[in-house]
């Protein structure tokens, strides 16, 4: 990988709902998260993705959602994003959580996971969670809660914490982690008697570490609402990602070429368990379009959709963002 520079960690996750109220509803007023960008699907700009992140929508702190209004409910399975955790900065956070869990009426299950604090719950559409402590972390720094957020800025979610595979071959897939990507295998640690296997990559930690369970007896996961899409890593910048284009393409891994998102670059292609990953770029970001004190209030696009606004907006069904 000459000159390649190590992925920095985690950008995005990226999952489906079919009830873009509802899911604003529980991101912003439950998980005290802002709403950081509306925008659309930029392959099919009939349906809403939805950014929700720290104060700005800082890499690594971004949790969007595609709606699909008529998406069944997800068959859990093998080869899948199967939990996506969140960091917040103590154990006193998730013993502040436990309490606002227990006053909302969401189930949880508090864990120690790879020597750390955790409460694995789930969103009203049965999206795996977890809420991850940062009480010891070293490495990738988290971001800076939203001041405006309903959760005391104390406890506030940071950003992406470990992302959780579940492959049937685990070979396969820390092949493209280690020797593709550059993660280092660092740990090992059992889940419910199944042993978890850690890779890290950049300044590791848990905003950049990707946490594999072997599954091989289950079924292939068939996805929904609730299920994960992709989950995407950091890169420093274009010049990097077009790098990262022109490596995969040598090493003969069907992608998807350099992808033009306005609010970052990408790059995207399938693992060898058909997992998708997408590396992206930084920058520029979601202030482009929409100041920082509106970010999330109207309906952001693109230039190159902006032409097409009043057709877009047309198929949307309105979301009221605005506080």
């Amino acid at each position: 990988m000459e000159q390649l520079l190590p992925l920095k960690g985690h950008h995005h996750v990226s999952a489906i709902t079919a009830n873009a109220k509802g899911n604003y509803e529980f991101y912003t007023k439950t998980l005290g998260l802002r709403l950081v960008k509306k925008t659309v699907n930029q392959d099919d700009t009939s349906v809403y993705h939805l950014f929700y992140a720290d104060e700005r929508g800082n890499p690594g702190t971004d949790l969007t959602f595609f709606e699909i209004p008529n998406a069944g409910q997800t068959r859990y399975g093998t080869n899948s994003i199967s939990t996506t955790s969140l960091r917040v900065p103590s154990d006193s956070a998730i013993q502040y959580w436990k309490v606002r869990f227990d006053s909302l009426g969401i189930e949880y299950e508090e864990q120690n996971v790879y020597k750390r604090l955790s409460l694995a719950f789930k969103d009203f559409e049965g999206q795996r969670l977890m809420l991850v402590s940062d009480e010891n972390n070293q490495g990738v720094k988290g971001g800076k809660p939203w001041e405006k957020s309903p959760v005391p800025v104390e406890h506030a979610i940071i950003g992406l914490g470990p992302v959780m595979l579940t492959v049937a071959k685990l070979e396969s897939t820390a092949l493209i982690l280690s020797r593709v990507l550059g993660f280092k295998e660092v740990g090992t640690y059992m889940l419910q008697d199944k042993k978890v296997t850690v890779f890290e990559t950049g300044l590791g930690g848990s905003g950049a570490e990707v946490h594999v369970l072997e599954e091989s007896d289950l079924p292939v996961e068939r996805p929904g609402r609730g299920s994960v899409h992709h989950v995407a890593f950091r890169v420093e910048n274009e010049e990097q990602l077009r790098k990262w284009v022109q490596y995969l393409k040598e090493l003969r891994i069907a992608s998807s070429g350099f992808v033009e998102r306005y609010y970052f670059k990408s790059l995207y292609f399938r693992e060898a368990n058909g997992i998708l990953f997408e590396l992206a770029t930084d920058g520029p970001g979601f202030e482009g379009d929409e100041s920082f004190e509106n970010l999330g209030e109207r309906l952001a696009l693109p230039p190159y959709f902006e032409a097409q606004r009043s057709s877009i907006e047309a198929k949307l069904k309105p979301l009221d963002t605005k506080e």
